[in-house]
């Protein structure tokens, strides 16, 4: 494989000494730039894109050339996984995604396969390989997978859900079951981002979106025993370095030290958590990545400098800091308040790591 040109990223996650702070964004190949949403009006639907790796390749390269960005992420989706179970994915502009064959019954849980997936997911690792082939060693590319019980979300309620009611009824009145579809979709989401790094991923990430939802006691049992399995199988060594992991629960600040013990490398923090009391509480067991809130990029560009500014001061001084948003980037956001998001933590970050 091609050298790494800029390996901050990975010196960063590693608590190695860096000239500045390394910035990504998730969901940074999106719908707020228009050369995205040309590529998928030619796709025909975002299903088409994601199962076309020219085209998520195509994507996943597009903000790296408008942006100073320290890493690509894989342009997918975390419902890959369920989907390659045979749930049947839909999505309905305007509704979000959803599944034609919701699992509701202990028959459907029993029955749901561990993917395979250099079958059912091969357009994934194949989207890795040229992705990876076409940086050309210009910035690490991250892989990354839902967690299980944030799929489960998905999976059982047949799509985005206020409340969770099927599957905390689930988890209440049969926990057994509850454990065997979340063992099932850990063992799938290991083999998963395990194909991706073989295919040439140099980090991966966890996005627990739903975990927050759950009690202190059943976000351990449920989440996060789920995501430490995961860890556990996963290939952590490629190309002669150490693939970190980062894990992301959002809302998930009162877990911090929990999370740190799973044997990640980073975490991610949403906007609600002061990344500086964070620091405070893990040390340097673990990176921190985060935490603007999205909507600030909704600000003047000034207003985003004076933003990025305390963030970085709220850390100090140091490596071990993965500048991020504390959740995606909205649609409607003008990509030059982007650019001037990403420039700041250029431009201000370099006064830390003298």
């Amino acid at each position: 494989m091609t050298e790494l040109r800029n390996d901050r990223l990975l010196r960063a996650i590693a608590g190695e000494p860096v000239d500045a702070t390394p910035v990504w964004m998730m969901r940074q190949a999106g719908r707020y730039l228009p050369e995205y949403r040309a590529v998928r009006e030619r796709a025909g639907s975002f299903t088409g894109l994601a199962q076309n790796p020219e085209m998520a390749c195509e994507v996943t390269l597009q903000p790296l050339e408008r942006f100073d960005l320290d890493a690509a992420i894989l342009f997918s989706d975390i419902l890959t996984v369920p989907d390659a179970m045979g749930l049947g994915l839909r999505f309905t502009p305007g509704e979000g995604p959803s599944f034609d064959n919701p699992v509701r019954d202990e028959a459907a849980i029993r029955n749901l396969p561990v993917v395979d997936p250099h079958a059912e997911l091969k357009y994934v690792p194949d989207a890795v390989s040229l992705i990876r082939r076409e940086l050309a060693g210009r910035v690490p590319l991250i892989g990354f997978a839902g967690s299980p019980w944030t799929l489960a979300t998905y999976m059982v309620e047949g799509g985005s859900s206020k409340d969770y009611a099927r599957l905390k009824t689930l988890i209440y009145d049969r926990p057994e079951l509850a454990h065997h579809l979340l063992a099932v979709t850990a063992d799938s989401v290991t083999a998963y981002l395990n194909a991706q790094i073989a295919a040439g991923a140099q980090a991966v990430m966890i996005f627990d979106t739903w975990g927050g939802v759950l009690t202190p006691r059943d976000y351990r049992t449920f989440s996060l025993a789920y995501m430490q399995r995961i860890i556990n199988g996963l290939d952590r060594h490629a190309d002669g370095r150490r693939v970190p992991v980062t894990l992301f629960t959002k809302n998930g600040g009162q877990w911090l030290e929990s999370m740190a013990e799973t044997g990640c490398d980073c975490l991610g923090l949403d906007w609600t958590t002061d990344l500086g009391d964070a620091r405070a509480r893990v040390g340097d067991r673990v990176a921190l990545q985060g935490n603007m809130d999205p909507m600030m990029l909704h600000a003047r560009p000034e207003r985003i400098r004076e933003e990025v500014a305390t963030i970085l001061e709220s850390y100090g001084r140091g490596s071990g800091h993965v500048f991020n948003l504390g959740h995606g980037i909205t649609p409607d956001v003008d990509p030059e308040h982007a650019r001037a998001f990403i420039d700041a933590v250029h431009e201000l970050s370099p006064a830390y790591h003298t």
